[in-house]
């Protein structure tokens, strides 16, 4: 349950600034992908066009490579598709 929460929420101790630059057409197409079919198994395919973007926060591209679980409502994904 604590993993769940914190796929959603992250930590609210230390908030992540995204980047708008970060949300390239691939990383919004992978997120909406995502978003919409609830298979989040391209996870770390997103954390690479991320970081290809030019993001460098450990926090993120770490939440998207790491095992999960990732459920709809993951704060990358949602970050990625602009939803604050």
């Amino acid at each position: 349950m604590v993993n769940l929460l914190r796929d959603i929420f992250g930590n609210p101790f230390r908030p992540v600034p995204f980047s708008p630059s970060w949300r390239t057409s691939t990383a919004v197409a992978l997120a909406a992908q995502m978003y919409e079919s609830r298979d989040f198994s391209v996870m770390p395919i997103l954390a690479d066009a991320i970081q290809d973007a030019g993001c460098d926060n450990a926090d993120v591209l770490d939440h998207c490579r790491n095992d999960g679980p990732h459920v709809r409502g993951c704060w990358v994904v949602d970050l990625a598709l602009g939803k604050e």
